[in-house]
């Protein structure tokens, strides 16, 4: 899941114009061999920090599976959107590209990836993957993807400050203001659960648990739903645990993700809300945390777990290669192999299939399980707009959870973020 520009789909469909009065039918890719024994991959360079060794196990591989040599190149994620675009209009990009979830449907919209539809279905991948990855990648019933890695978000915390006063895992919202409270007055120098104003998807579970939802889809137009009245009642009660309950800062007004986190490995927090390849990176910070924290789903309303963003990275196959069968027994290669597992451990995420996750939602690891039980139960994608990444490039939610924080009413903050998202979606 990355952030996409605005001019995204409109520079895209004009490539995709491009290509076809240069009569181009997306047969060609000058990134392949004349033979079709040479695959160009992409992956996106910063997920793994050291990934030197999984692209050689990637490559010997690959060759020993299809003879074919496998080309990787690094592209940085701030880069990709419009390098993609380009090599969409050129025929210069590569055969497959790792691409982000939310960007996946608004490239598929303009005729850049190829549809894999029946190539998934006679596979029997189709029945594996991940539902809400499975979405992320589909458009119009057909799907132009397959998930390769994902993480969700959980509540990260710190299991000796709760063993200290006896406090209980939230089992649901009641419990979780219940929590907030009492580690508010037995913990005054602690943040009991920040609520970062500038982390969109913190609040998705409490818009998605009371029954709302971003935007629906009907007859083909998009409408935003945050005005909608479940979707206004979990906004209130999540930004309700700063307003009324105190658990935050006015300083948490802006921060991000990466804030909130700070202000965990730094003591200045008990609970915060982060993804799952998180608590590696707190520990690294302070080591003395290793046996401190724990990890616990975000708890629905009325019990169980509340869905939580599912977010990460689909392998995609580009219309312009040449070399489509091979394109996609790589992706094949690289979701159902152990090579899915590999990478998933290294780079702190979670593989797409289902049969892959279960193990890990069986885990003992208390950092570990809480995290894999929700994307495999509760795991859920933000709408599969062509135009999402373009609401996420706009920080609609954010600023509408920051205009709660700073003293706007729900309603009006609410009115105002679902008629961008239906104004940017009827746009792109």
């Amino acid at each position: 899941m990355r952030l996409v520009h605005k001019a995204g789909v409109a520079a895209l469909a004009a490539s995709a114009l491009v290509l076809t009065a240069c009569g181009n039918d997306g047969s060609s890719s000058s990134s392949s061999s004349k033979d079709g024994k040479s695959l160009t991959w992409w992956v996106m360079k910063g997920t793994n920090p050291d990934a030197s060794a999984f692209y050689s196990a990637t490559k010997k591989e690959f060759k020993k599976r299809t003879g074919a040599t496998l080309k990787v190149q690094e592209i940085q994620w701030a880069d990709a959107h419009d390098r993609l675009v380009r090599a969409f209009a050129s025929g210069d990009g590569p055969d497959v590209s790792e691409i982000g979830t939310t960007w996946t449907p608004e490239f598929a919209a303009a005729g850049g990836l190829t549809d894999l539809t029946s190539k998934i279905d006679s596979s029997g991948l189709g029945k594996d993957l991940n539902p809400a990855l499975k979405q992320s990648a589909t458009l119009d019933g057909k799907q132009y993807g397959v998930g390769w890695y994902a993480g969700v978000r959980a509540i990260v915390y710190r299991k000796d400050v709760f063993e200290k006063h006896h406090l209980a895992i939230p089992k649901n919202w009641a419990e979780l203001q219940q929590t907030v409270r009492a580690l508010k007055k037995q913990e005054p120098k602690l943040l009991p659960l920040p609520v970062a104003g500038d982390a969109a998807y913190a609040v998705a579970p409490f818009v998605w648990g009371a029954g709302g939802d971003f935007a629906t889809e009907k007859g083909g137009k998009w409408t935003g739903t945050l005005d909608s009245a479940k979707s206004k009642e979990g906004l209130d009660f999540y930004t309700g645990l700063a307003l009324k309950d105190k658990s935050s800062s006015v300083g948490a007004t802006t921060w991000r993700e990466t804030d909130v986190l700070d202000s965990f490995v730094k003591g200045k927090s008990a609970m915060v809300i982060q993804g799952n390849w998180t608590p590696k990176t707190a520990i690294a910070g302070d080591p003395s945390l290793k046996d401190k924290i724990g990890a616990f789903p975000i708890p629905g309303k009325d019990g169980g777990l509340a869905p939580a963003v599912l977010g990460g990275s689909n392998l995609a196959v580009l219309k312009t290669s040449k070399n489509q069968d091979l394109a996609w027994k790589f992706v094949d290669m690289m979701t159902t192999s152990k090579l899915a597992k590999d990478w998933a451990d290294q780079a702190g995420y979670f593989p797409s299939t289902s049969s892959a996750l279960k193990p890990y939602a069986n885990s003992s690891d208390p950092l570990v399980k809480p995290f894999a039980e929700t994307m495999l139960k509760a795991g859920k994608n933000p709408p599969s707009a062509p135009g999402w990444g373009t609401v996420e490039g706009n920080k609609t939610v954010s600023q509408m959870v920051q205009s709660v924080l700073t003293g706007t009413s729900v309603d009006k903050a609410a009115k105002t973020a679902s008629d961008a998202v239906t104004k940017t979606l009827s746009e792109n």
